[in-house]
């Protein structure tokens, strides 16, 4: 049974503020000897209810330790001090504790003392001074107490500095030292947005989200970061490789109702999973690009909205649905029959990387003649896309649509493709596996994608 004995705990804490010289509390709670009795709701719950609280109450999507709701209304002269609310999730409690190497009621303790303050006036979001108040007084209430602990207050400030000193790397300049995994609750955000890549990126070489990434992803979610996807693969194949960690649907990342950039910029949703925004490929770079296939016998891929087609199959071809999950290619009878079928966003060729690099490549920027652009993500992929369009572009217009600014994100990538969104972003880190040219753009250069190079960035310059 939880023993919080919260009547002593506010005893203690009124007869504390009876000759105190506290300049920035709100005295509106101050002669309690005035009231007949004092009221005071402790609610124990989970993560899931602690965090619709704070979303509803604070607009902060995220989970938190504890949040107070006071119901204290000066104006009205009652007999009974109505306190308020003191809200704890235990399972953020839990980790807490075993993060600080005390009990869980040591814990709730430490997090109901600084409810408890919040309510009687005490606010360290003011200002340095209200903070160094309310540290003072969260310490003396627990010592009055007998109860185990530092204040909440002195522990994220503990956190803060042991975790966040300057380090100097081998060319004798600042970096960031990387965050500990789990400890971003007592940190703020730095961007509202992180947008991200998948191939080669939020992806390993085995186009696997590991549990690493998967977790920092979670965390930075959990404080009211907004993860954005912002990839050349199709929407459906998105969700299937999020959906393996537990990262798509209505709370993940992706989902049909979600924003995001896909198909390098040539399909936008907004909110919702909204389309705001579609530029297919010319009917004539698509005919000219399939007869070449089948000439050559060159795989030859078209990516329609969330469906694959293509003239033949082809090992290549599978393996874009077996290993990066992307929607299995249907073979379609003919070249007019494939156009017919739907509008193309973009045509993806495979071949060896010297293949791509010596012969695709070189042809093609040629022969589309300003009709069309070449993006190469993967060294034995060939992209051909509609002319004028862009992952930077697909961002900017996310941003638009979501009425924020560029220095409000935090962009992470890999190939060439994404340097106008690396450009765009207020930071952009390029991972260390990345294209040349991209790494001289980027602000950073991370981790690579096979030693969780995302989850790096978080812990290390989101917070």
């Amino acid at each position: 049974m939880l023993r919080l004995n919260v009547p002593m705990a506010m005893k203690l804490a009124f007869d504390g503020l009876k000759d105190s010289q506290y300049k920035t509390r709100d005295t509106s709670i101050d002669d309690v000897g005035g009231f007949e009795t004092v009221e005071l709701s402790v609610l124990l719950c989970n993560d899931d209810f602690i965090r619709k609280l704070n979303n509803d109450w604070r607009d902060e999507d995220h989970a938190t330790d504890v949040l107070s709701m006071s119901q204290h209304i000066p104006d009205l002269e009652l007999p009974v001090l109505m306190l308020g609310d003191i809200v704890i999730s235990v399972e953020t409690a839990a980790r807490q504790a075993e993060e600080r190497g005390h009990t869980l009621i040591d814990e709730i303790r430490v997090l109901m003392v600084h409810g408890l303050l919040h309510l009687l006036g005490f606010d360290h979001e003011l200002s340095d001074e209200a903070e160094i108040e309310m540290e003072k007084e969260e310490e003396l209430l627990l010592r009055s107490l007998g109860w185990k602990g530092k204040g909440l207050i002195q522990c994220a400030n503990d956190a803060a500095s042991s975790e966040s000193v300057p380090t100097k790397n081998s060319d004798g300049e600042a970096s960031t030292e990387r965050k500990q995994e789990g400890s971003l609750r007592f940190y703020k955000p730095k961007f509202n947005y992180i947008f991200c890549d998948m191939d080669g990126t939020l992806l390993n070489s085995k186009s696997q989200i590991t549990p690493a990434t998967a977790k920092a992803l979670k965390e930075a979610m959990s404080r009211g970061v907004k993860v954005v996807l912002a990839t050349g693969k199709a929407r459906p194949a998105a969700i299937t490789a999020l959906k393996m960690v537990d990262l798509a649907g209505k709370d993940g990342i992706v989902s049909e109702l979600s924003p995001g950039v896909f198909l390098q910029g040539l399909l936008v949703y907004g909110r919702q999973g909204r389309e705001i925004f579609r530029r297919n490929l010319d009917p004539s770079v698509c005919r000219e690009a399939f007869l070449y296939s089948l000439e050559h016998k060159v795989p030859l891929v078209a990516f329609c909205q969330d469906r694959s087609l293509t003239l033949f199959d082809h090992p290549l071809i599978e393996s874009l649905h077996t290993i990066y999950h992307e929607p299995k290619a249907e073979v379609m009878p003919s070249v007019e029959h494939l156009l017919a079928t739907s509008d193309v966003q973009k045509l993806l060729f495979f071949d060896t990387p010297e293949g791509v690099s010596t012969t695709l490549r070189p042809y093609w920027s040629e022969a589309t003649n300003g009709r069309a652009s070449i993006v190469q993500a993967m060294p034995d992929m060939l992209e051909i896309v509609a002319a004028g369009t862009s992952k930077g572009n697909g961002v900017k217009m996310l941003l638009d649509h979501f009425g924020a600014t560029s220095g409000e994100i935090m962009a992470i990538g890999d190939g060439e493709n994404d340097i106008e969104m690396l450009e765009l972003a207020s930071l952009g880190v390029a991972l260390s596996n990345g294209a040349e040219k991209t790494k001289a753009i980027a602000d950073i250069i991370g981790m690579s994608n096979d030693e969780d190079g995302v989850a790096d960035a978080i812990y290390r310059y989101a917070f």
